[in-house]
């Protein structure tokens, strides 16, 4: 039974990005409801994005959830199991210490993250497809969407103050391979009744059609590995995305080939998946081991590593380095996915490295039947208007681009309020005008090290520094009167030789200005480290800076005697 709670006069519904809003990745939102000073909050998703050459030795980043803690939390709602949605709950958890709630497939794979990252007692209630959750003043409906994984889920919240339809990730594929189609009849009913505002996926706003069944991408991998009669073939593809692992299987039994699957994330999803009761009547996965002993022409590898991740079973193929898997000429290899922004350099280096092994490659560029985006094109995104009809349009997982265009988009489509919040912009959904009525501390947390770092940490910013600027080492011993008692050693990380100016050389030059500097101070500063060390970074960046064009770190050991 539902339980009904009355709007007072002071109550608002506020929505609050804390990630996902001005990047693709990394969702965090919050649905807050109350008076200003003491409002309850529900989370909807809690999503990792990932480092990149601007945060050299940082894989995972997560978003900064300072604002939420102390507050009261009813619960963290899940929409999916990809980790631009699931993925920082082992890091933020502790953080945020609410129940969480997600289906079966999402709710499995959480509790498999959690587990092999060491959290314990954390409450996960399992809600069936189409189920209803009681977060106090949020009354929670699990709506089946389809997207490019098993169980994707809107969420419809309803309140005193009127109902929110927050969609996840999602696109409108009739034919979705595995689970049910979106569900039309529970999102067309809440236009009937009356839709406060749809938060809505932006992914692919500037593109014009459809996404495309997974249907298609299924008949198309059918038609492409039915043509290859020679070789093993390797199929590069998200793990995540069941239905494709599903399409994969299914194209290589009506080739004759037997599957074996390779990368980590290959065998969790497929237990997830059987969890959950799906790869019923497919013939048994081979191991890797197994496959070894097939004839080339009979065997099919499943492989993660299609965005050119280094540790992923398609890098270390390419490689030559994986232990049981070899490709070379005469083989083939599918890369059923797309390319995510900013993986464009690391794809094309893993491409190369197969073709340099006469491996034949196959991409959705030259072969677009054999993958389908998970996300919503302009048509599916108008058909969604149309079905919902919220008062208000807020636009989010996208680039500022995708929110903005988004909110013309829809306003187009005749919703009267559109608001483009960044991540950190409170939003008051009602009652009144939509608007943003403050901002919150937000920002970034990196994974470094197996430690959650501040954006700004001090290791990182070194990092950072040394992998433009070099790094010099200089050592020297000083006895009781503060005089150099040893040669001085100065040694570089980083910084190049050549033979006009040989290495070598250069650092003969900062050892002889170094002892020079150290000699020229006076009386109690040679006996105070930390006055030398100064004095010894200032000349060594200055030197460094004439013969290099760099500032590098300079790091000094003084052994005193």
């Amino acid at each position: 039974m539902t339980k009904k709670t009355k709007a007072s006069a002071h109550d608002e519904l506020v929505f609050l990005p804390l990630g996902g809003s001005g990047e693709v990745g990394m969702n965090l939102n919050c649905y807050g409801y109350g008076p200003e000073d003491d409002r309850q909050w529900m989370l909807v998703d809690v999503g990792v994005t990932f480092g990149d050459l601007s945060t050299p030795g940082v894989d995972i980043i997560v978003p900064d959830p300072a604002f939420l803690e102390g507050e009261t939390i009813r619960g963290i709602v899940l929409t999916h199991a990809h980790e631009d949605h699931i993925g920082a709950l082992p890091w933020l958890w502790s953080r945020l210490k609410a129940p969480l709630y997600a289906t079966p497939f999402t709710a499995f794979l959480i509790r498999e993250k959690l587990r092999d990252n060491g959290v314990q007692d954390v409450k996960i209630i399992e809600v069936p497809l189409g189920g209803h959750v009681d977060l106090g003043p949020f009354q929670v409906d699990f709506v089946t969407m389809t997207h490019s994984i098993a169980e994707p889920n809107g969420i419809k919240i309803t309140t005193p103050l009127g109902t929110v339809f927050h969609t996840g990730d999602w696109k409108l594929d009739p034919n979705p391979v595995i689970g049910k189609p979106t569900d039309v009849p529970a999102i067309t009913q809440m236009g009937d009744e009356g839709l406060l505002a749809m938060v809505c996926d932006s992914t692919n706003v500037f593109v014009e059609g459809e996404a495309g069944s997974e249907l298609q991408a299924q008949e198309g991998l059918i038609e492409l590995i039915g043509s290859l009669k020679t070789g093993k073939i390797a199929v590069g593809c998200f793990a995540s995305n069941v239905a494709r692992m599903v399409s994969v299987i299914k194209a290589a039994e009506k080739a004759g080939r037997r599957v074996a699957l390779a990368g980590r994330s290959m065998h969790r999803i497929t237990s997830a998946a059987r969890h959950v009761g799906l790869f019923e009547g497919s013939q048994a996965i081979l191991t890797e081991d197994e496959a070894r002993h097939w004839p080339a022409d009979q065997i099919l590898y499943l492989c993660t590593g299609s965005q050119g991740e280094d540790r992923a079973a398609l890098s270390r193929i390419a490689d030559g380095s994986h232990p049981f898997i070899k490709l070379g000429l005469g083989d083939h290899c599918i890369f059923s996915s797309r390319i995510i922004p900013g993986n464009e350099l690391a794809i094309a280096n893993l491409q190369d490295r197969m073709a340099d092994r006469g491996v034949r490659l196959y991409t959705e560029k030259d072969h677009p039947g054999i993958h389908v985006s998970g996300h919503p094109c302009r048509d599916e995104l108008k058909q969604m208007y149309e079905w919902a009809r919220p008062r208000i349009s807020v636009p989010t997982h996208g680039m500022r681009r995708h929110l903005m265009e988004h909110a013309a988009f829809a306003r187009d489509l005749g919703v009267p309020e559109t608001v483009t919040p960044r991540n950190g912009d409170m939003v008051r959904l009602a009652p009144g005008q939509a608007a943003i009525i403050d901002e919150v501390p937000n920002g970034r947390l990196y994974v470094d090290g197996g430690m959650v770092v501040t954006e700004k940490g001090e290791a990182l910013r070194e990092r950072r520094h040394a992998s433009t600027n070099g790094v010099l080492v200089v050592s020297f011993a000083m006895d009781r009167r503060g005089k150099i008692v040893s040669d001085i050693d100065v040694r570089a990380i980083g910084l190049p030789g050549d033979e006009v100016t040989p290495l070598g050389d250069a650092l003969d030059n900062l050892a002889e200005r170094v002892e020079q500097t150290v000699g020229s101070l006076k009386g109690e500063a040679r006996d105070d480290d930390m006055v030398v060390e100064q004095a010894v970074a200032r000349v060594l960046k200055k030197a460094s800076q004439q013969i290099w064009d760099r500032r590098p770190i300079v790091e000094t050991v003084i052994l005193r005697l």
